[in-house]
């Protein structure tokens, strides 16, 4: 589905939870509901009804809208469905991992730490014997998690971080302690920044710039000149926007595709909507700047990369997706992995 039908698709939902939160429902407020909840809606949430009903069923049909209104009739609240996924899909997602051979990742939109296990053990023959994800503040259930070699130390979520009464971060800031082999202590942060995307009331960029802020700010409490750190994940934005800019220009912090790359935005894009950009990062303390050995981007697990690289007329290197990925439903992503090596 394209980005700009998920944005309807959210819009309607915000809609929907806005028509069910009323105190009290008008007749064209109940026929609303019905329509939406059965109609263009029905794919992707699902009422939970925790006390009362507000539906009024003939078996499984809904037949209407039973409650006055939410509170004293009602409570409960809009889950999202979870996606479907086919076994190509998951081993295109598979083929990914496995052919970046990382140590240790960190995991964008995860539904939850058991899925994580699972699919290390099912797809990936238990490569992974340490994972963790914590449910953050998304309630679609896409958070961050993590996959590691090594052993976990110390966990520190930052989910409940606020600027005035809000949470700072759409999902996490969970900071990952990892425990090496030299006994050196890595420490990463695992990061989803806001999107572009379903930003009706033009506040995306202001609240990307408040989670780079606050990321900024937990750099704060390391020394960047000795401490192994690292922030990843999906940012969102590119890397000469104003929003990125608190936590790019964090001294003695480098973006590992810079290292490799330059300035060269066209080897080190990770995602292509209406242009080819890099939303996706590693970036690293100075110890671990000065242990670098190369970066790159793995995209073959983009639907569609032969065709977008092909009529880019030279401005980027032609690329091929993997021969199993055939469509945007079973494709591994619509975002490059960015990796890193280090000889520690």
């Amino acid at each position: 589905m394209d980005h700009d039908k998920v944005d309807l698709i959210l819009v309607k939902i915000q809609e929907f939870k806005n028509l069910i939160g009323q105190d009290v429902y008008s007749e064209a407020d109940k026929k609303k509901i019905v329509a939406m909840y059965t109609g263009e809606l029905k794919d992707f949430i699902e009422v939970r009804e925790n006390r009362g009903k507000l539906f009024a069923r003939k078996g499984q049909k809904i037949t209407g809208v039973k409650a006055k209104g939410k509170g004293d009739d009602w409570d409960g609240e809009v889950a999202f469905k979870p996606d479907s996924f086919d076994n190509n899909t998951r081993e295109n997602t598979a083929q990914v991992i496995k052919d970046i051979r990382a140590d240790i990742l960190c995991i964008v939109e995860a539904e939850d730490r058991p899925t994580l296990k699972s699919f290390d053990a099912q797809m990936l023959k238990s490569k992974y014997p340490y994972d963790m994800l914590m449910d953050g503040n998304d309630d679609r259930g896409i958070d961050v998690g993590l996959y590691s070699k090594y052993p976990i130390g110390t966990i520190r979520t930052h989910m409940f971080d606020k600027k005035g009464k809000s949470e700072v971060f759409s999902r996490d800031c969970p900071k990952y302690e990892i425990l090496l082999p030299n006994k050196q202590s890595l420490y990463i942060l695992c990061n989803h920044l806001k999107s572009k995307g379903y930003d009706k009331n033009n506040t995306a960029d202001k609240r990307r710039k408040d989670q780079a802020e606050a990321i900024a700010g937990i750099l704060n409490k390391y020394d960047l000149k000795r401490d192994w750190v690292v922030v990843a994940g999906d940012f969102n934005d590119h890397p000469l926007s104003a929003p990125l800019q608190p936590l790019l220009t964090v001294p003695d912090l480098y973006d590992v595709l810079a290292l490799q790359f330059r300035d060269d935005l066209m080897k080190r894009w990770t995602y292509h909507y209406t242009g080819f950009e890099q939303i996706d990062y590693i970036l690293v303390s100075k110890p671990l700047k000065d242990r670098f050995r190369n970066a790159k981007v793995e995209r073959r697990g983009i639907y569609n990369l032969g065709k977008l690289t092909t009529g880019a007329k030279g401005k980027v290197p032609v690329e091929n997706e993997y021969t199993t990925v055939t469509k945007w439903s079973n494709a591994a992503s619509d975002h490059g992995a960015v990796c890193a090596e280090f000889v520690l």
